[in-house]
């Protein structure tokens, strides 16, 4: 019952995106087409999910042990960036179409803040290390489920008549905001 808890909470009450303000960068710049939304999902829930893993990893074994906990946002950084890389590296040889899938997205992922928020948040909430998983897997379902349906709100928008002054990022952040709005419905669920 506790990882349902984890899960509906991570997805829908407290989205990483449209409730914690997270990620806002691809949220934004990826969007525009539901099939890049997607692609980028599938991408942070890999990078997000093994970042956990080895940033929970590194703050019980090294900087708790060693009273280093100072440390953990710079550390939590370099891990991001170099589980990327290898990430990245190792795809490129093992995997060259599911590079060229995720090939664009990968170099994104380094800088998307939710990846290290969630990092950051596992370790303030005392989750253990399944609690942290299932909870990073939790908000990169949330953060794909929020990109997904704005991405084809967006698409929808290019159909329509749009007043010029609004066009593009105003009528964006207007419907980002409409997105948040509805998302706040599910705050009494858990």
């Amino acid at each position: 019952m506790e990882y349902i808890l984890i899960f509906i909470a991570a997805v829908f009450v407290n989205n990483i995106v449209l409730a914690q303000f997270l990620g806002i960068c691809p949220f934004l710049g990826v969007s525009k087409k539901v099939s890049t939304a997607l692609g980028m999902t599938g991408a942070v829930t890999f990078v997000m999910v093994l970042a956990t893993l080895v940033t929970f990893i590194v703050q019980k074994t090294i900087l708790d042990p060693f009273n280093i906990g100072f440390m953990q946002t710079i550390t939590f950084i370099l891990i991001i960036a170099a589980l990327v890389q290898m990430v990245e590296i190792i795809l490129k040889k093992v995997s060259p179409a599911l590079y060229q899938a995720l090939g664009v997205f990968l170099p994104l992922i380094t800088t998307n803040c939710a990846v290290l928020g969630v990092a950051i948040m596992v370790i303030q909430k005392e989750y253990n290390l399944l609690e942290s998983i299932v909870f990073a897997a939790s908000i990169a379902i949330g953060f794909g489920l929020a990109l997904t349906i704005f991405a084809g709100i967006r698409e929808q928008l290019n159909l329509v008549k749009v007043p010029k002054g609004m066009q593009g990022s105003p009528i964006a952040l207007v419907t980002a905001g409409l997105l948040a709005m509805a998302f706040m419905g599910f705050s009494g669920i858990v």
